[in-house]
């Protein structure tokens, strides 16, 4: 696990846009895992003015979200669909059937979760992955005491990640479930980018800083991964 630290959010985002755009060059057929919340807003950001302003860069590339809320369409406002397309797709020249976020209005949640499983197999797996870091450790909706074997599924969201997300929904009406990418999938990743930035979060930098490894705390799931980088404002 490669640690970098950085004086402030913007420094953390200008890096994390720089591994972005430089996997792309290398690779304009990768194939990448993306995080949905606050902390890569600014990775996004940069991306797409660089993307814009310079090349088009998206054309091959396909992506996959980690996570998006259950019983909510692509149109809902709060819907992590919705959030994508604002910061990132409707901004470059990815092709739509190559941005793939799971349905969360599937009549069959659980056959959504599989065939879902089976569009990032066929795709030939994941090339890189960017993740954020709950300040509980979670990484997607992966929760505390989630097994590190888990697949893409449907979860039970907390309390406390509910409440974090109530502003995205009127009358503070959450989701109570969300389909996640699990652990086994993430760490099938060929390579992994971690973003970690805020007070919030100091503790769970720390813990995962210490090396331990526990199902209570997710993110320890990556010290079996060969290639991490921990990006730490």
């Amino acid at each position: 696990m490669i640690w970098e630290s950085f004086p402030d959010y913007a420094a953390l985002s200008t890096r994390a846009a720089t591994i972005f755009l430089s996997a792309i060059r290398e690779d304009p057929n990768i194939t990448l895992g993306l995080p949905t919340g606050q902390t890569p807003l600014g990775m996004y950001e940069r991306v797409v003015a660089e993307c814009s302003r310079a090349y088009h860069c998206f054309q091959r590339v396909v992506t996959f979200n980690l996570d998006e809320y259950a019983g909510v369409s692509c149109e809902h406002p709060g819907s992590y669909c919705t959030f994508m397309k604002h910061v990132l797709f409707d901004h470059v020249d990815i092709a739509p059937e190559h941005a793939h976020i799971p349905n969360g209005a599937a009549p069959d949640l659980d056959a959504e979760c599989a065939r879902y499983e089976q569009a990032i197999e066929d795709a030939g797996g994941l090339t890189l992955t960017f993740l954020g870091l709950g300040s509980n450790g979670h990484i997607a909706f992966n929760e505390p005491g989630t097994p590190w074997s888990a697949r893409t599924r449907v979860v039970e969201l907390t309390e406390s990640t509910r409440a974090a997300n109530a502003a995205l929904f009127a009358g503070g009406e959450v989701p109570r479930q969300a389909i996640t990418m699990g652990i086994a999938t993430i760490l099938e990743s060929r390579r992994i980018v971690l973003l970690a930035s805020g007070e919030r979060k100091r503790a769970a930098i720390a813990r995962l800083r210490g090396g331990e490894r526990s199902h209570d705390f997710p993110a320890s799931a990556l010290h079996a991964h060969p290639d991490v980088t921990v990006l730490v404002a």
